[in-house]
């Protein structure tokens, strides 16, 4: 006999089911409760982390408050207060509104709430551990609610052996707290993490907001964004590209006031800074879109983070002018300068003003194949200004035409023209290596000619290097004279607390200061650093650009990090010396083709591609 298969998950499942979308990690926690609380009107959110949320998280606000029915009916699943019809889900401004929450939350770990409205003489206290309700009675606390969450993942000890280490865990908490507080700047957050104070935000304005929040080094490079449209109102704050960082930790993007990722406006923005940025850098920005609830879908993905609009090619055009105008109207970008004088008198004229045809006057006696200097005689005249007799042995440019490999010795010297699209050449006119554009190193091979890119190159050398040196724990360090000090946000600080022991490995001598600021005390020996603090706040840069790569090691990530950003940079100039050395230590690499990270390093043009080129 064949028996239904099919049944009904229970509720203990099914809970446990949503908190594995809901609640992936304990950031995914604070930012479910605070939200809540912000949605409950709260004007004071404290928010007490112990060992990364691992121990304990607690959350305490001012709100509104539940009364004794609403506080046991929060913890049942799709339990909402936002939602009456499937209609009201257009028409959404609040955080939370799937009544998953605290249903998800109860399931995977030990909640204790405590909650009272102002009307209220008495509150009430509910624990609840793996969805069961272990009691619920009333208590005295103050108004509002205070949620406290111990032992996350305690029954489901396979989600919990996959979060990362403590510091790891703390930095996507910090990266939730950063969002809520940036949104929400009327109100007055604080946060504490193994009984330190790690943040005391009052109530103020947004810039400010941005300032003490993410890094006082950006209140110099903020410019202020106000855009109206029928569509969608911009306002917010967007950086100075000389600002711009290597990682892209300070884009923020709100739509009424909710955080959200997309690729497809971040490129609006990226094309409005066209050109005008330094190469591989970022430009910081803060911008909270305004948009009838109509025209989003919220509701698409478990965070909540992804967001689509019904008409993202407008919003992009209107993205792209505005950050465009706001930089026009800070002349940050090139503009005509009308202070200087001008080439061309443009006269006035009046009702009165007689009009005059020029007088036009040609040279009769003009002949254009006549031999005459250009302004390109830099290049035209070259021959010029060589030995006329070198000009009756041309015939020997062509004598190893068609031979496979040119001799160094009748490579002809080229001239050193201002165009950027000739080959610069060394001044070893012998030498096979030649520099193009200050940034590729150019070589003939057999079977063609190799191109290397020089910056990449160096980061595979330095990349290699450093890794053995952690790996042999063989770094020197050279003590600096007068020692560096630097503060750092929060998030920094965090990040080189975690890799502080192997940057000492490698020869940094770094001492904690307390409240995020730091000393540089040595360096290490063979690093040639004019700027200490600036190429360690770019190394972190360069970090957390790779952080989330799963691929990659911790010790490689430090190793890739430190490479970036002490590899040479392009526009330098290379001696012919210096050529042979780079290419010969790239190619005594275990890896020459490709930087850590998966960019290309060499390519060669092959013999065919250049007699296809220089076909009739």
């Amino acid at each position: 006999m064949i028996t239904d298969i099919i049944q009904l998950l229970p509720d203990a499942v099914a809970n446990q089911i949503a908190a594995g979308e809901v609640i992936q990690r304990p950031a995914s926690l604070v930012k479910e409760l605070v939200e809540n609380a912000i949605d409950a009107g709260s004007t004071n959110i404290q928010i007490i982390v112990k060992d990364s949320g691992r121990t304990l998280i607690q959350i305490i606000d001012n709100g509104s408050g539940m009364s004794e029915t609403d506080a046991r009916l929060s913890f049942e699943r799709h339990a909402t207060s936002k939602i009456r019809s499937a209609t009201d889900l257009f028409a959404i401004r609040t955080m939370g509104f799937r009544g998953e929450a605290l249903a998800s939350i109860a399931a995977v770990a030990q909640v204790e709430m405590k909650t009272k409205r102002k009307v209220d003489d008495v509150g009430t206290c509910i624990e609840i551990s793996g969805s069961v309700v272990e009691s619920q009675q009333p208590c005295n606390c103050s108004d509002g609610s205070s949620f406290s969450v111990k032992n996350l993942f305690f029954n489901v000890p396979a989600r919990r052996k996959f979060l990362k280490s403590n510091n790891v865990e703390f930095r996507h908490i910090l990266d939730e707290f950063h969002r809520i507080v940036l949104a929400n700047p009327d109100i007055t957050f604080s946060l504490f993490h193994n009984n330190e104070e790690i943040y005391n935000l009052p109530a103020t304005s947004l810039k400010q907001r941005i300032v003490t929040a993410i890094s006082k080094n950006l209140n110099q490079s903020l410019i202020a964004i106000n855009t109206e449209t029928s569509l969608i109102n911009i306002r917010g704050f967007i950086g100075k590209p000389e600002f711009a960082k290597k990682s892209s930790g300070e884009q923020y993007f709100f739509v009424n006031n909710r955080y959200m990722k997309n690729p497809y406006f971040y490129r609006a923005v990226l094309n409005a800074y066209e050109r005008i940025l330094p190469p591989e850098t970022q430009p910081s920005f803060f911008l909270f879109f305004n948009v009838n609830p109509e025209n989003i879908d919220i509701n698409i993905h478990p965070t909540k983070t992804e967001i689509k609009f019904t008409d993202e090619n407008a919003i992009f055009q209107i993205i792209q002018a505005a950050v465009r105008e706001t930089l026009g109207k800070h002349n940050v970008v090139p503009s005509i300068d009308f202070e200087i004088e001008s080439l061309v008198e443009i006269p006035q004229l009046t009702k009165d003003t007689d009009i005059v045809a020029p007088d036009v006057h040609i040279n009769h006696e003009f002949n254009p194949f006549a031999k005459q200097k250009t302004k390109f005689s830099s290049s035209v005249s070259y021959f010029d200004s060589q030995n006329k007799s070198n000009l009756k042995h041309w015939e020997k440019l062509y004598e190893d035409v068609g031979k496979k490999d040119f001799p160094d010795e009748n490579i002809p010297a080229m001239p050193q023209v201002e165009s950027d699209n000739l080959i610069q050449l060394a001044t070893n006119a012998h030498s096979n290596f030649f520099q193009f554009k200050t940034k590729y190193i150019l070589t003939p091979v057999k079977s063609g000619l190799m191109v290397i890119d020089q910056k990449r190159a160096h980061e595979r050398i330095l990349y290699e290097k450093y890794v053995a040196t952690l790996e042999l724990r063989a770094g020197f360090s050279q003590r600096i004279l007068f020692p560096k000090t630097f503060d750092l946000n929060t998030l920094d600080a965090s990040i080189l607390q975690d890799i502080m022991d192997d940057l000492h490995v490698l020869g940094f001598e770094i001492s904690e200061l307390g409240k995020n600021t730091f000393a540089i005390n040595g360096i290490p020996a063979d690093f040639e650093i004019a700027d200490p603090e600036g190429f360690l706040i770019s190394m972190l840069d360069y970090f957390k650009n790779c952080e989330a790569d799963i691929k990659i090691s911790a010790r490689e990530k430090i190793a890739l990090s430190l490479a970036k950003a002490n590899a040479i940079w392009y526009n330098k100039p290379l001696t012919v010396e210096q050529m042979q050395n780079l290419c010969d230590n790239l190619f005594a690499c275990s890896v020459p083709n490709y930087t850590a990270d998966g960019n290309l390093i060499v390519t060669v043009i092959m013999d065919d591609e250049f007699e296809k080129r220089l076909k009739k």
